[in-house]
Order: structure tokens, then sequence, then C-alpha cells
């Protein structure tokens, strides 16, 4: 459908039942279909965002000096298939265009930037020396192993779950080439006083 203040589609959304107290289950959500006009309207203060979470967007209308149409920028997206999206502090810019999208929720994005961060000029650790990573299964965690394990680093990681360690997305299949990975930190208690990981 198209109109003066432009082109109406259709929009796939998640939604929240209810609050979910604790890990979210697809039973907390449900997937309705409304209709978005794809132009920004002239009195919008605010929108609504279903459920939001990192994306990678293009945009298809602005009235932000910072993003044009045709744009893509990542950052804090809703769940959906358009988004109005007045919240742009959360948002950036994405100019490098080479590399697949979806890298910008990944290692260019918050979990690549805050694990090289935290690893190269905070921790700075040095071959050979032990490096134990809390979460090591989560986004951050696992590109923190990565890169000690590049750095050849011996790499001690914990995670919540025997499924988070050996599941189809866990930490022995990301760090899989390890020679050798240790991931319950009671095992710790075993090494000596000599062998407790010198990069927490």
């Amino acid at each position: 459908m198209e109109s003066g203040d432009g082109e109406v589609v259709s929009n796939k959304q998640v939604i929240f039942k209810d609050y979910a107290p604790g890990a979210l289950k697809e039973s907390d959500m449900y997937i309705t279909t409304s209709t978005i006009k794809l132009k920004v309207p002239e009195d919008c203060t605010n929108g609504v965002l279903p459920v939001s979470g990192r994306g990678v967007a293009k945009v298809l209308d602005s009235r932000h000096p910072d993003y044009k149409k045709g744009d893509f920028i990542w950052g804090l997206t809703g769940w959906e298939e358009y988004s109005l999206i007045t919240a742009t502090e959360t948002l950036f810019k994405i100019h490098d265009k080479d590399v697949p999208l979806s890298y910008y929720i990944g290692i260019l994005g918050m979990p690549g930037l805050t694990a090289y961060a935290g690893f190269y000029e905070i921790c700075s650790p040095k071959k050979g020396e032990f490096v134990f990573i809390s979460a090591a299964s989560g986004a951050v965690g696992q590109l923190v192993g990565q890169f000690a394990k590049l750095l050849g680093c011996y790499v001690v990681g914990s995670a919540g779950s025997k499924d988070k360690v050996h599941g189809d997305f866990s930490v022995t299949q990301k760090l899989g080439t390890m020679k050798r990975a240790v991931f319950l930190i009671l095992l710790l208690k075993a090494y000596s006083s000599n062998n407790v990981p010198t990069r927490i």
C-alpha cells in the first residue's frame, strides 16, 4: 500500500506476554503482525519497541542529521521487521560494509569491543600465562578465550552448565582446537600455587 505519508507494510513483531522473571522462554513471548508506515511521522517524539536487542538495520527514512536514508546502523533495535527508533544514542553508523553485517553484533560490536578492551588493554597477558575466563560460553567470554588462545596463553574457563561446555554452541565448539582446556572452576583447587591463573 502507498499513501502520501509513505508506504504502509506488514510488520511482524516479537512481544513479551508479561515480565519474565528468569531465563526467557518461548512461551514468554508471542508474534503479532501489524502495519507500519515507512516514514517517520512529523509529530513523532517517541516510539515503542516490542522486544529489543542488538541488531543491524538499514535506514528507510530519517529526520536525524547523522542518519540518512540508505545508511546501515548497528545498535539497539526491535525484534521486528521494521522499527521506529527514536533513541539514537544506542546506534552507530556502519562505515565499512566489506565484511558480513552480522559481525557488527559480534566481533565488531559490543561483545568484540568489550572482549578486546578487557583482554588487550586491561588484562594484557603475555604468551604462556594462565588466563581464567568466567562465563566462557558467553558472547564476550568466548571471544576472550579465542584472543587468549591466539596469544598462546593457557586458558581456563567456567560455564554454568554441561550444555554450555559441550553443546552445539558451546565453549568446546568455539575453542575446540585448544591443546588443553579446563571448564570447571573447582578444578583450580587441584593446581599447585604456581599454576593458579595469573590473569583473571
